[in-house]
């Protein structure tokens, strides 16, 4: 069955409301996720400050497809923590939803 992370948060135009957490970010670069590995690490030099409340380090990953198993892997496993500063992700099936 074939999963999607969908974004229940409105966002704004210039980056359609979706973006993970620099942790969630940082997590799909471990596991090779392809754009996040492209993607500039905008966290690097200033990772204690890299928290949820910093909302120019968490607006990550905003060219990775949706569908991206590696995705649904990372919002599965941090839930709430794979928000970005404009994104309430989840992961959603017939039969149940990860927040």
């Amino acid at each position: 069955m074939r999963k999607i992370v969908i974004n229940k948060s409105y966002g704004n135009k210039s980056d359609g409301g979706f973006c993970l957490s620099h942790q969630a970010f940082l997590r799909l670069r471990d596991l090779g996720q392809q754009e996040a590995l492209q993607e500039p690490d905008l966290g690097a030099y200033w990772p204690k400050g890299a928290t949820p409340r910093e909302p120019s380090l968490n607006r990550c990953g905003v060219l990775i497809p949706r569908d991206d198993e590696k995705l649904v892997q990372v919002v599965e496993e941090l839930g709430a923590e794979a928000n970005g500063h404009c994104g309430v992700e989840h992961v959603s099936e017939a039969h149940r939803t990860w927040h």
